[in-house]
């Protein structure tokens, strides 16, 4: 159990189908890992610790990777994948290093891929399934997107279940967000209250990197990389014209990761607005006032927000929700356009702005090495937790080591930025922004 700053006690227990009795198929290795070892949660240490439940407090998450027993007899198993939500880089390498590791590691031949997401085990939507093999998957990372398709909504669990139990899948691993989190978790309790013996192994999936308890998600490093490019673009913009302003939208509906670490990778950036600070737009202390000082005083601009960034704008406005049931946020890209034309014009100022979203460009995109690497041990990790009867989990880096994480404990929050942290005091300093409020914080 661990306090966390939810003041609650997180159960890191993980559950089990039952004794893992089959000798693992894995070859050439000394790196067997047992239950018994653990990764300590407390991130304060500034470095990784694993340990034994046996000499330390179970502040702790399973470590990861293959065990010497496995549950699933592997001449017997069938599994299958899934990809849900939005579109993220690196998912079909994730789709291609399982079906590898399944295929030649564990010599399962029985690999199936779900299609459009949740609605591809619903009956009435007649999605077909897709055989996946070494020969199928062989160059879809060279593709940004999923060769599964995807999509977003819930579905019945009970229905969800059903088509598992009617396939006689033995593995099914779920790859999305926090909403497929969620879905993955309610499918593996609802199978474990049948008596089901089915593995539900989830690989978190959002460009945002805001899982709760997972250092970094895979795509992250690819999206801050075209980010970057994007906010290098917007600054040749702003300089190429008198008094340019390059404003740049991109993804991160509740945390400005992508913002933050775009805006130090290009530095560039003049600005970063992100949700986990607030701003205002009017008065000496304002957004606006700030911009127009910066643009006399340096003839251009750059400004980075964050999608979810400047939400007290809109409040008032009705409430909409998307498919997958997120509030929808207001547009601050479209909102500061405006409101930075409307300043400037009032003030008789010459300005050129350029207004750049690329968010569904760098979604697309095929994952960068390093994604791509990470993609591929995030795989293999959920195969080898799969493979040995692991269920309602997810594949996490923590500390840098790969852990069995609960579900459960993901589904509490989100990760955010620290604005009193080293993160954003780069930014700060990268940037020379101060408090944009008139509180002064």
């Amino acid at each position: 159990m661990y306090f966390d700053e939810f003041g609650e006690d997180l159960d890191t227990t993980i559950q089990s189908l039952g004794k893992a009795t089959i000798d693992s198929p894995v070859k050439g290795t000394t790196l067997f890992v047992d239950d018994a070892e653990r990764v300590v949660v407390n991130t304060s240490l500034g470095h990784y610790q694993v340990c034994r439940t046996d000499d330390v407090s179970p502040h702790s998450f399973e470590l990861a990777g293959p065990r010497r027993k496995i549950f699933f007899d592997p001449s017997k198993t069938k599994c299958g994948i899934v990809t849900c939500g939005g579109l993220c880089p690196g998912i079909n390498d994730v789709i291609r290093s399982i079906v590898l590791e399944l295929y030649h590691v564990y010599q399962v031949e029985n690999i199936y891929g779900v299609t459009y997401g949740l609605q591809g085990f619903i009956p009435r939507y007649k999605h077909p399934l897709i055989e996946l093999t070494p020969a199928y998957v062989e160059h879809i990372h060279e593709l940004g997107g999923t060769v599964l398709g995807s999509s977003r909504g819930s579905q019945d669990i009970l229905e969800i279940v059903d088509a598992i139990e009617r396939l006689n899948m033995n593995i099914v691993f779920f790859i999305g967000g926090d909403g497929t989190l969620k879905a993955a978790s309610a499918v593996a309790r609802e199978s474990l209250s049948r008596g089901f013996k089915c593995s539900v192994i989830a690989i978190p999936k959002t460009i945002d990197n805001d899982i709760h308890f997972v250092s970094k998600t895979f795509g992250f490093d690819t999206a801050v990389e075209e980010a970057r490019k994007v906010i290098q673009c917007a600054h040749v913009e702003a300089t190429g014209a008198p008094n340019g302003v390059g404003l740049v939208k991109v993804m991160g509906r509740d945390s400005g990761f992508i913002a933050a670490n775009a805006a130090l990778a290009a530095r560039e950036a003049n600005f970063v607005l992100v949700p986990e600070e607030d701003f205002d737009l009017e008065g000496e202390d304002g957004f606006l006032a700030l911009l127009e000082a910066r643009v006399r005083a340096r003839g251009h601009a750059v400004i980075v927000a964050a999608e979810g960034a400047g939400q007290k704008f809109f409040a008032g406005l009705p409430e909409d929700k998307d498919a997958s049931g997120n509030l929808k946020k207001g547009d601050i890209g479209i909102l500061l356009k405006d409101n930075i034309e409307r300043h400037f014009h009032m003030r008789g100022m010459e300005m050129n702005l350029k207004y750049i979203d690329p968010s569904y460009v760098i979604r697309s995109v095929v994952a960068n090495a390093s994604d791509s690497i990470f993609c591929g041990f995030l795989a293999q990790m959920a195969v080898h937790a799969g493979m040995s009867g692991k269920t309602d989990i997810l594949i996490g880096l923590w500390n840098n080591v790969y852990v069995h994480i609960p579900n459960a404990i993901c589904m509490k929050g989100r990760k955010k930025i620290d604005t009193t942290g080293p993160l954003w005091m780069s930014v700060r300093e990268s940037t020379g922004q101060p408090a944009m409020n008139s509180r002064g914080a």
